[in-house]
C-alpha cells in the first residue's frame, strides 16, 4: 500500500500508473508549465520535475511508496539535478544546452581609457540603462488571472501575411505578433500593468564600477556576469566592457614596453647630454649620455624597468625604449674662418682619388612634390603594429653598463 500520493497527485496519475503513463503525464505538464510559456509557474514546474525524477526511477519509486518523501530524503536519494536538466534530458536537450540557450543576450560597451590609467590602475563608474523585471507586477505583465489568448495571432505568437509577387505566385511572410510580442497571450488595455504597460520589464539605470588593473591592454575585456537585460523566464546576459586605449602624445605601447622619440642637438649627440622624461606616474627620469659616447641619428637605446607594468604582476615592468633623432644645424651656421678649427676636432675626411676623366656635379635640394618613391633603408618606426618589433627583424636589447 502506498504511504503518500503527493508525487502521483502532482503528475495527475494513479499510484498504480505504469512507467509509460507517468512519462506521458510528465511530458504534458512540463510543456504546459515550462518557464518559457508560464514564467510565473516556476515553482510548480520544479515540483513536477522532482516528482517525475522519483517516480521514473524504479528504486526511488519503491522507496517513496514505502516511506513517502521523508524516506527519499533519509535514503540520500534526493535529486541533485535542476528541473531544467530533467526537462532537457527528457526532451533530448543534452544536459544544460537548452538552459544556456535561454540566457539573455550579452551587452557590449566600449570604454575609452588613457595610457596613464592602464599604467597606474583606476576605477571608473559607468552608468547603463537596462531592462529589469517590473517590480509592480513581478514580471507578469498585468493583473493575474486576466491573461487571454491573443486575438490577433490566435495564440500562435506569429502573424502570417500573404503577398502576391507575380502572376500565379504568392509569398508567405511570417513575423512576430506585435500585439503580444510573440507570447501568444496578452492582457486587455484595462488589465495591463500601468508601470510596464504589459511588457513585464522596465528600464532602470545601473551604475557599474569598472576596475582597471595595472598593465591591462587595449581591447581587453572586463565581464560583469548577470548584469545584462532581465527577462521573465530567462537568465540575464552579461555586460562586457571592452577597453579602448587613447593615443598618448609621447609614448606608444608595444606589449609591456613603452616607446618614445627624443630629439637631441648635434652637440649633444657628439659631446653627451642630460635629458628629462616625465613618466606616466608623474616621476621625472634623467636620461644621461656620458661624454665620449656618440649617439647617432635613429639610434635606439632603452631603460630597464621603466615600461608598462605586467598585468597581474605589477611590480614587473617592461622597457622604456628611446629612439633618438639628431637635429643638425642649418646651412651656413658656422663662419668660414671657424670651419678649419672644427675640422681639426672632427675625425679626418676620407681621401678621394680624383682623375681628369671624372665629372664634378653640384648637389641641390630635392623638390618634395616631384620626388619619386624609393625604397629606404629599414628603420625602427614608431607606427609599427604593436605585435611587431623594430623593422629589419632585430629586437631591442637593453644592456647594462
Amino acid at each position: 500500500m502506498v504511504r503518500e500520493t503527493g508525487f502521483y497527485d502532482l503528475l495527475g496519475v494513479s499510484p498504480k500508473a505504469s512507467p509509460d503513463e507517468i512519462k506521458k503525464a510528465y511530458r504534458k505538464l512540463a510543456l504546459k508549465y515550462h518557464p518559457d510559456k508560464n514564467p510565473n509557474e516556476g515553482e510548480r514546474f520544479k515540483l513536477i520535475s522532482q516528482a517525475y525524477e522519483v517516480l521514473s526511477d524504479p528504486k526511488k519509486r519503491d522507496l517513496y511508496d514505502q516511506g513517502g518523501e521523508q524516506a527519499i530524503k533519509e535514503g540520500g536519494m534526493t535529486g541533485e539535478g535542476s528541473p531544467m536538466d530533467i526537462f532537457n534530458m527528457f526532451f533530448g536537450g543534452g544536459g544544460r544546452t537548452q538552459q544556456r540557450e535561454r540566457k539573455g543576450k550579452n551587452v557590449v560597451h566600449q570604454l575609452s581609457v588613457t595610457l596613464e590609467e592602464m599604467y597606474n590602475g583606476t576605477t571608473r563608474k559607468l552608468g547603463l540603462q537596462k531592462n529589469v523585471i517590473c517590480e509592480k507586477c513581478d514580471g507578469y505583465g498585468g493583473k493575474k488571472g486576466t491573461l487571454q489568448k491573443c486575438s490577433t495571432c490566435k495564440g500562435r505568437g506569429v502573424q502570417i501575411q500573404i503577398q502576391q509577387i507575380g502572376p500565379g505566385m504568392i509569398q508567405q511572410i511570417q513575423s512576430m505578433c506585435s500585439d503580444c510580442q510573440g507570447q501568444g497571450e496578452s492582457f486587455s488595455a484595462k488589465d495591463r500593468c500601468k508601470n510596464c504597460t504589459g511588457h513585464k520589464v522596465e528600464r532602470k539605470k545601473k551604475i557599474l564600477e569598472v576596475h582597471i588593473d595595472k598593465g591591462m591592454r587595449d581591447g581587453q575585456k572586463i565581464t560583469f556576469t548577470g548584469e545584462g537585460d532581465q527577462e521573465p523566464g530567462s537568465e540575464p546576459g552579461d555586460v562586457i566592457i571592452v577597453l579602448d586605449q587613447k593615443e598618448h602624445p609621447v609614448f606608444k605601447r608595444k606589449e609591456d614596453d613603452l616607446v618614445m622619440k627624443m630629439n637631441i642637438k648635434l652637440v649633444e649627440a657628439l659631446c653627451g647630454f642630460k635629458k628629462t622624461v616625465c613618466t606616466l606616474d608623474d616621476r621625472t627620469l634623467i636620461i644621461n649620455s656620458p661624454q665620449g659616447q656618440v649617439v647617432k641619428h635613429s639610434d635606439i637605446k632603452c631603460v630597464q624597468g621603466e615600461g608598462m607594468p605586467t598585468y597581474k604582476q605589477p611590480f614587473e615592468r617592461g622597457l622604456l625604449i628611446i629612439q633618438f633623432q639628431v637635429e643638425f644645424p642649418k646651412n651656413n651656421w658656422l663662419v668660414q674662418p671657424a670651419i678649419p678649427e672644427l675640422e681639426q676636432l672632427l675625425p679626418a675626411r676620407d681621401e678621394v682619388m680624383l682623375t681628369d676623366d671624372m665629372e664634378e656635379v653640384d648637389l641641390c635640394d630635392m623638390d618634395q612634390e616631384s620626388q619619386r618613391p624609393s625604397q629606404s633603408k629599414p628603420s625602427f618606426d614608431m607606427d609599427d603594429d604593436e605585435d611587431e618589433g623594430p623593422r629589419g627583424g632585430q629586437g631591442v636589447q637593453c644592456q647594462t653598463q
